[in-house]
């Protein structure tokens, strides 16, 4: 029996049971489809039924003799546990096959350009990365959200990684949960209300200092983004970009990166972060600039659209709005906060035809020719006030 199939030049399925008997056909097996000197290494186990001891060993000197690393994916349950009361979980870059997940008929809850988030069940919620996402940003997802609730701030925390279709998905557990875009609608008498705990939701957020080995420079990441969007703006618009972006202290304060209605839940009346994925580090000001892209920018621009990005009428998200603002900077700063959180939301919506990974050259052209007539880069928008004050 054949052991080992070639899918690739340096994939290969391993099929069958792998013990004793046949430990040493399967080392020949690697070898004639590999040769004596290769790079990097997978193993697609979709097909291994159990492996032994001398198998095991097998994998080990495949490590030994490599120049790059050895990975070994798509494995069962079962055979997953053998590597693991082993230890070679430690040693190898070894990871359980996914289990398919259907989301037909299932409830839209939330979405961003990265993907959608749907209701499974009373108990469940899951992400769904648009089609091409990487398992990497899945996974680098999940640790953000992870280390966010270790460092202390509430958040929905990922236990499984799927596949629906063609695309991954992370699975959360949200226990009568409904986000508060959702609960608004239902209950607009509650809208100051949950203004104002999502103030201090995003004050303690950025209460906590990041890990910077684990998460994101964003204030880089935003200035890197207005450099390429040289191709598409002329350099003094670039420029007036980077102008509010320069004066930002470097601070190490943790970031959502996409604070909005959608992407917090209530959960047995406790306000939940979603939607990790952009969580990084910065200054504070950059994660007020994007809350206001979501409460205010689509709303003055179509007030009927605020409702599907964020589950509530314009004039509900304005009272929301409103009290968070009153809430995180104090009444008596909350006219000066307001502009300056116009300046840094509009500043980031210039770098949008960059995020949006599937909008075409002619799209991204379309794109700035409306920023030149109404948004940033527009001669009449005017960003001083970013320059009076160190507001946080």
């Amino acid at each position: 029996m054949v052991l080992i199939k070639k899918i690739n030049e340096n994939e290969l399925q391993v099929v069958g049971r792998i013990d004793s008997a046949n430990a040493a056909q399967l080392e020949k097996e690697i070898e004639n489809a590999l040769g004596t000197e290769y790079g990097d290494v997978v193993f697609d186990a979709s097909k291994l039924e159990y492996v032994s001891s001398a198998g095991l060993r097998v994998f080990m000197r495949v490590k030994k003799n490599t120049k790059g690393t050895v990975a070994i994916k798509n494995v069962s349950p079962a055979v997953y546990e053998i590597f693991d009361m082993t230890g070679f979980t430690q040693i190898l870059d070894v990871s359980k096959a996914l289990r398919e997940i259907s989301i037909d008929g299932c409830e839209v809850i939330g979405e961003g350009a990265n993907g959608k988030v749907y209701r499974i069940d009373e108990e469940t919620i899951i992400k769904v990365f648009n089609e091409g996402v990487p398992m990497e940003v899945v996974k680098q997802e999940r640790d953000y959200a992870q280390a966010a609730f270790i460092g202390g701030v509430p958040t929905a925390i990922s236990y499984d990684v799927v596949k629906c279709g063609n695309c991954y998905g992370a699975v959360y557990e949200m226990l009568r949960a409904e986000t508060v875009g959702a609960v608004v609608k239902k209950n607009p008498e509650r809208a100051a209300e949950l203004g104002r705990r999502m103030g201090r939701l995003l004050k303690q957020l950025h209460s906590v200092e990041a890990d910077k080995n684990i998460f994101t420079d964003m204030l880089a990441i935003y200035k890197d983004r207005a450099e390429q969007m040289r191709k598409y703006m002329t350099d003094a618009e670039v420029d007036k970009i980077m102008s509010v972006y320069n004066i930002l202290p470097d601070r190490n304060t943790l970031l959502h990166g996409d604070f909005h209605a959608k992407n917090v839940m209530l959960m047995d009346d406790e306000l939940i972060f979603i939607d990790m994925g952009d969580v990084g580090y910065g200054h504070p000001l950059l994660d007020i600039g994007g809350a206001y892209l979501g409460f205010m920018h689509v709303g003055k621009i179509a007030p009927e659209r605020t409702e599907q990005y964020l589950g509530m009428p314009f004039d509900s998200a304005l009272i929301v709005w409103n009290n968070l603002i009153n809430e995180y900077f104090g009444e008596e700063n909350a006219e000066l906060a307001n502009k300056i959180a116009e300046i840094y939301g509009e500043a980031k919506y210039t770098l949008t035809p960059l995020i949006y990974t599937k909008a075409t050259e002619e799209i991204r052209h379309r794109m700035v020719a409306g920023m030149r007539k109404t948004g940033f880069i527009s001669e009449g928008f005017d960003i001083s006030a970013a320059f009076d004050t160190d507001i946080c």
